[in-house]
C-alpha cells in the first residue's frame, strides 16, 4: 500500500525535547484494504481455528491447564524471561510457593492472570479496569513489583536501549496525563461498540494499539498478548485458551516489532494484519496437531495400562488422567493427588516407570520428580 504517516496517528513535539507518537483511534481510516491476500489470509485463520476448536472440544479440562502455562512461559520469553515449562511443572510438582526463581514467579503471575481473565469475560466486557486487573495481578509479586502494578502510568516511558535515554528510543509511546487517558478511553470504547468487522481484524488491531500505547511503566507486551487470547474467548472464536499465540511472535520476533513499527511510522496496518492473521493460522495448526496426538497418547497409554498392569490398573488409570493436568510429580504430590498412603503412591509410580510412562528426571536419590515423558516431548517439542 502506499505510505500514509499519520493514518495510524502522530508524533508530537514534547517540552524534553522528544516526540511522543498519539495514536488514531480504531478503526483506521481509510478502513483496512482487504484484497485477495488478505482475504485469502482472514479465512485460512478462520478455518484454523475452527479446526483447532473441534479438535480440542475431546480434549479434558485438564489439558487446559497446561496449554495455559504453556502460552505464559512463551509470552513470558518474548519479554526475556528464562522459564521453560519444565521449569514451571517442576516447581508445581512441588505444591510450595517459598522457592520460586523470579523468572518462574512471573509466568505463575501470568498464569493467575489469565485465570482471572477468563472468570472475568464470563460476565464482563473487555475494559480498563480489567486491564488494570491483569496487570496487578502479572506483577504483583517479585520482579516489577515495583513498577506500579495495576495503575496506569503517570510517567513518560519508552522503547529502546536504556543506557541511551529516552533520546535513543525506537519508539515513545503517547505521553502520560490527558492524551493517554483519551488512548485509552478509545481503545474501551472500540472493543465494546458493535462493529461489522471480523474478529480476527478486531483483535489484531486491539493488539497492535494496545502496544503502541503502552499504558504501564512495565509488563504491556504480555498484558497485550494475554487480551488477544481473553478475546478471542469471549468472542467465542475458540471455546477455550488453547491457543499459544505468542508462539508465533516468539518464532518472528524481530519481524513482530517490525511490523508494530510500520503501522506508527507508515500506517501500514495492511501489514501488520497479514502477518497477525498468518501468526494466527500457524499456531493455530500446530495446537490442532498437539491436541490430536495427545488423544491418541492418551488412548494408548490407558491400553498400555489396561494390558499391563491389571491388579492396579484402576488406580493407575487415574493416575494417568491427573498426569494429564499436573505432568510431573512426586511421591507425596500422588498421596495428596489420589488419596493413598506413601506406599501406595510409590508403587503406582514405579509400575507407571516400569511400563515406560513416567521417566525419573532428577538423576538422584532423595526428592525424586517423575515426568509423563511422551506428553511432556508433545508440549515441549518447540523448545527443543
Amino acid at each position: 500500500m502506499t505510505s500514509n504517516p499519520q493514518r495510524a496517528g502522530k508524533y508530537i513535539d514534547q517540552a524534553g525535547g522528544h516526540a511522543a507518537f498519539c495514536p488514531e483511534p480504531l478503526p483506521p481510516d481509510p478502513p483496512i484494504q482487504v484484497n485477495d491476500d488478505m482475504a485469502a489470509k482472514l479465512a485460512n485463520a478462520s478455518r484454523s481455528l475452527g479446526r483447532l476448536d473441534g479438535a480440542t472440544e475431546i480434549l479434558p479440562d485438564a489439558d487446559l491447564f497446561v496449554y495455559v502455562r504453556k502460552e505464559a512461559v512463551l509470552s513470558s520469553q518474548i519479554e526475556g524471561t528464562q522459564a521453560s515449562l519444565i521449569d514451571v511443572l517442576e516447581h508445581e510438582s512441588e505444591m510450595d510457593e517459598t522457592d520460586e526463581t523470579p523468572d518462574v514467579k512471573e509466568v505463575v503471575n501470568y498464569i493467575k492472570a489469565m485465570n482471572f481473565g477468563l472468570e472475568w469475560i464470563r460476565e464482563k466486557p473487555l475494559s480498563l479496569p480489567l486491564i488494570e486487573a491483569l496487570h496487578g495481578i502479572l506483577l504483583s509479586e517479585g520482579r516489577g513489583s515495583d513498577r506500579k502494578p495495576g495503575q496506569f502510568r503517570d510517567v513518560q516511558n519508552w522503547i529502546g536501549p536504556k543506557q541511551g535515554g529516552i533520546r535513543s528510543a525506537i519508539f515513545i509511546p503517547p505521553p502520560p496525563g490527558d492524551v493517554l487517558r483519551e488512548a485509552l478511553r478509545d481503545l474501551e470504547r472500540f472493543l465494546q461498540s458493535p462493529t461489522p468487522l471480523p474478529v480476527l481484524f478486531t483483535a489484531g488491531l486491539m493488539h497492535a494499539q494496545f502496544e503502541t500505547i503502552h499504558p504501564f511503566v512495565d509488563g504491556n507486551g504480555r498484558i497485550g498478548r494475554l487480551l488477544l487470547t481473553l478475546l478471542l474467548c469471549q468472542r467465542a472464536v475458540i471455546s477455550r485458551p488453547l491457543l499459544y499465540v505468542s508462539y508465533s511472535f516468539k518464532l518472528r520476533r524481530i519481524e513482530y516489532y517490525d511490523r508494530l513499527q510500520a503501522i506508527r511510522d507508515q500506517g501500514d496496518w495492511e501489514g501488520w494484519m497479514r502477518f497477525f492473521l498468518t501468526g494466527l493460522a500457524f499456531v493455530a495448526d500446530e495446537a490442532t496437531s498437539i491436541a490430536r496426538q495427545i488423544t491418541a497418547r492418551r488412548e494408548e497409554d490407558r491400553q498400555a495400562i489396561a494390558a499391563k498392569l491389571r491388579r492396579i490398573s484402576a488406580r493407575a488409570l487415574e493416575l494417568h488422567d491427573k498426569l494429564f493436568h499436573r505432568p510431573i510429580v512426586t511421591v507425596p504430590a500422588v498421596e495428596k493427588m489420589l488419596g493413598v498412603n506413601y506406599q501406595h503412591a510409590n508403587r503406582l509410580i514405579s509400575s507407571l516407570e516400569e511400563i515406560g510412562l513416567l521417566r525419573e528426571i532428577t538423576g538422584g536419590r532423595r526428592n525424586r520428580r517423575f515426568g509423563y515423558a511422551a506428553y511432556l516431548a508433545l508440549l515441549t517439542a518447540d523448545e527443543m
